[in-house]
Parts: structure tokens; sequence; C-alpha cells
């Protein structure tokens, strides 16, 4: 019945700064960009690796949701990378923090976390 995800919506508080984020420094390109004046929003889809993953909004004051300490929902979205460490670096030289790589106790994989602009928490796992 299902045969993947499609994308992922983001809802960003300030437009610019999440846009420079996910295109500039974690270097997501941009597929197309629509302000929709009816709900003054901007709507950014972006490709990771090429694929259409993620959709990137702004609207009006919307309400803060709570990342830390971890609440209900969505707990946070992972990227596929071939080298945590090196990819953390390049993170932090783009001031990106990171947090210290740890390994999965089950899958003996390298992951870290960090934060979007708004502390949406994203990681980087080893492939």
């Amino acid at each position: 019945m299902f045969k993947r995800i499609h994308h992922i919506a983001i809802i960003c508080s300030n437009y610019e700064t999440s846009k420079d984020f996910y295109v500039n420094k974690l270097g997501f390109e941009v597929l197309a960009e629509v302000y929709r004046e009816e709900r003054k929003s901007w709507k950014l889809d972006l490709a990771v690796n090429g694929v259409y993953q993620i959709e990137l909004f702004s609207f009006e004051n919307p309400p803060v949701r709570p990342s830390r300490p971890e609440a209900q929902g969505l707990r946070h979205l992972a990227f596929e990378v071939n080298d945590v460490a090196e990819v953390a670096k390049i993170l932090n030289e783009k001031g990106i923090v990171t947090e210290p790589i740890r390994i999965d106790e089950f899958t003996g994989k390298q992951f870290t976390f960090f934060t979007d602009p708004d502390g949406l928490p994203l990681e980087i796992y080893g492939c």
C-alpha cells in the first residue's frame, strides 16, 4: 500500500534564516520556491542528494513546538551520510554545533545530532 515517504514538511519561524540554513549550510537543492499570497506563506521545495524530500514553510506566528524535553510526535529527522565525523566537522566549520559522536548500540553505526534554527532536532547517521 505505501511505497515510501514522499516528503517531510517543516514550518519555520523565520523563513530567510531557515532557507539559508537548509540551502547554504546543509547544501540542499532548491527545486521550487513560491509565495502563497492568500496564506502569506512561503513554500520552498528542497532535494536531498537529488531527491525531492523536504518542504519548508513559513506561516504568520506559528506556535512553538517543544523539542526538549522530548515531546510526543515526530522526534527528529535523520540524514544518512558516509562519514559522520567528516560531516560533523563541516557543520561545525559552518557554525552549526553538533553533539559528541556516539555509537548506536544495536547497529554499531556512528551518529550525532544538531538542530535547525528553530531547535528541530536533526541527526546525521553513518551508513
